[in-house]
């Protein structure tokens, strides 16, 4: 079969330009086995111009490793979110439990009474409870500090605390274990400076000595109390003391256990301001005689 200028089947126009190139670069017709089997070949070389080749693949993304990596990162967020977390956490229940320890609990109060309680009455501490209560603060039952913590608790007896008082006391120094009174022991010592606080402490110390039901303290507990209360502060003492010792008095009142005070306050050591004719409770005028013809003699 000759050449022929019609289109050739499966062939647009510009696809039958490049054949018909083809078949001519020869210099001779060709069959239409030729046209066929050169249609392929030039189909093939068409497709790679014209785009006739199906279209390759989309490079596939590697979407396992970035989904990998992207979920090995939010693990490591997630854990380290938590780990700060639980250090916040850890410390603010840290913070909590120091302030839970520093802040005063009655429920520790409580059990720290019990340490001393007496057996048979679970509550009162009775006088070796006292003791023993002491002996765990490491001070000696006739230091003055003793008095101070009774004064802080308003016992109304001498070797007695009751469970309502000590909660009172403890509470009003803040301490609910030994730990914290040992380190209040100072601090309740400086309050003796305070000339109010002693005076209120020296008041107090009358009624928590003296026996229950009674009006006056007996001389000997008198002598002891005034030695605790006043043997470092009034130079007279040792010399009251004494005229103590040889008087008729077999007990004190109120009024000259409170008398007493004022005169070592208010009374010079070498007696020059004392006024006969003042309002002194006899037992003083009596002692002032006495003291002035000890001087005298000696």
């Amino acid at each position: 079969m000759g050449t022929t200028g019609g289109p050739v089947m499966g062939l647009n126009g510009n696809d039958m330009c490049v054949f018909q190139q083809s078949l001519h670069s020869g210099g001779r017709d060709r069959d239409l086995g030729d046209w066929l089997r050169l249609r392929e070949s030039v189909l093939v070389n068409i497709s790679g111009i014209s785009g006739l080749m199906p279209p390759m693949p989309p490079r596939r993304r590697k979407y396992n490793i970035d989904v990998c990596e992207e979920e090995k990162s939010n693990s490591k967020r997630i854990k380290t979110s938590i780990m700060s977390s639980d250090r916040y956490n850890s410390r603010r229940n840290s913070s909590r439990n120091d302030d839970d320890m520093t802040s005063f609990s009655q429920k520790r109060c409580i059990a720290f009474f019990k340490e001393f309680a007496s057996l048979s009455d679970p509550d009162t501490i009775e006088p070796e409870g006292i003791e023993n209560f002491c002996n765990a603060l490491s001070v000696a039952p006739e230091d003055i500090v003793m008095l101070v913590i009774s004064w802080k608790m308003e016992a109304k007896q001498m070797g007695f605390f009751s469970i309502k008082e000590w909660i009172k006391g403890m509470s009003d120094m803040q301490c609910d274990s030994l730990v914290k009174l040992r380190n209040k022991l100072e601090y309740l010592r400086s309050l003796l400076n305070d000339h109010t606080i002693f005076k209120s402490i020296y008041r107090y110390s009358f009624d928590f000595s003296k026996d229950k039901d009674q009006r006056s303290i007996d001389l000997e507990t008198a002598k002891a109390m005034l030695q605790l209360l006043l043997g470092n502060r009034w130079p007279l003492y040792p010399y009251f003391h004494q005229f103590l010792e040889q008087s008729k008095y077999k007990v004190l009142n109120k009024d000259q256990w409170c008398n007493v005070y004022e005169f070592s306050r208010s009374i010079s050591h070498d007696l020059s301001n004392y006024d006969e004719d003042g309002a002194w409770p006899v037992i003083l005028d009596e002692f002032v005689d006495w003291y002035r013809k000890l001087i005298h003699i000696n």
